[in-house]
């Protein structure tokens, strides 16, 4: 059972992994260094533990001690009571979900051992910002995608505005960081994946001329916003396909695009 610990001081050490969650380039470089990453709000607190994350400590409101009350008597790491005046000079922002939790991360797989046994990949390349990263893990989850590689130069997974928008969806999909861009799509070739760059370009096939889920392995490649897949991962594609559009509309948000383009290669697979 976990111990309940009321804390007035926000300076108290105790309450250093909840520490300035608003310095977004704090966090990116602390939280994996340290092997933690913060979880908020009810549903994702409860996600990761079901997950197998192991928490480290968890900072509640008093209002939803009794809401967390099965966790708290679960688990053995201290719990915090905080008002929500100190969680918010803490946290710098006001927590409005009123839970928070610190988890410890896992050893991320390696992008080999996902691809023995996924059918249905995701590739992202540069995709920086945390709401997309969030909003595509959620799609990945729900659509029937397999796993996620991220080239070295994606934003974490886990960091909490990712975490957040994807409701718990990154602890449902496995991913692993390709160690060489783009280099490392050979490897994904080679393991029997058809690599799909998604792109607006007139060039690419529209998605469904392409039938993707007719094809036993798909690796589907997502650029960041804006800018899209670089020239580099756009040569080292086997095909280049679009979703088409309307109404003079020339692109999607890659979160939006990601969603369709993840029913298309996995409506009706072989497999599932």
């Amino acid at each position: 059972m976990a111990d309940l610990i009321t804390v007035e001081d926000p300076d108290d050490p105790r309450l250093r992994d909840y520490t300035g969650l608003t310095d977004v380039e704090l966090r990116r470089r602390r939280e994996p260094a340290e092997g933690l990453f913060i979880a908020e709000g009810e549903k994702v607190i409860r996600r990761a533990k079901d997950a197998g994350y192991e928490m480290r400590s968890m900072l509640l409101s008093a209002k939803w001690v009794d809401v967390m009350r099965d966790v708290i008597d679960e688990l053995p790491a201290p719990v915090y009571a905080v008002s929500p005046e100190l969680a918010e000079r803490v946290t710098g922002y006001h927590v409005h979900r009123g839970a928070l939790a610190s988890m410890q991360r896992k050893p991320l797989p390696t992008a080999a051992e996902l691809l023995t046994t996924a059918r249905r990949v995701v590739v992202m390349e540069a995709v920086n910002d945390h709401t997309n990263i969030g909003a595509i893990f959620r799609s990945a989850a729900a659509l029937g995608m397999d796993a996620v590689l991220l080239s070295p130069d994606c934003a974490d997974p886990l960091y909490r505005r990712s975490v957040k928008v994807s409701m718990g969806a990154v602890f449902s999909v496995p991913y692993a960081r390709l160690e060489a861009w783009p280099k490392s799509l050979d490897s994904v070739r080679e393991a029997g994946f058809k690599l799909l760059a998604l792109t607006p370009h007139q060039k690419a096939s529209p998605i469904d001329v392409a039938a993707p889920q007719s094809l036993d392995r798909v690796a589907l490649m997502l650029g960041a916003e804006g800018d899209g897949l670089s020239t580099q991962a756009l040569v080292a594609a086997d095909e280049w396909v679009r979703i088409p559009m309307a109404h003079g509309v020339d692109s999607l948000n890659v979160g939006a695009a990601a969603a369709v383009a993840f029913y298309a290669v996995a409506q009706g697979r072989k497999d599932a």
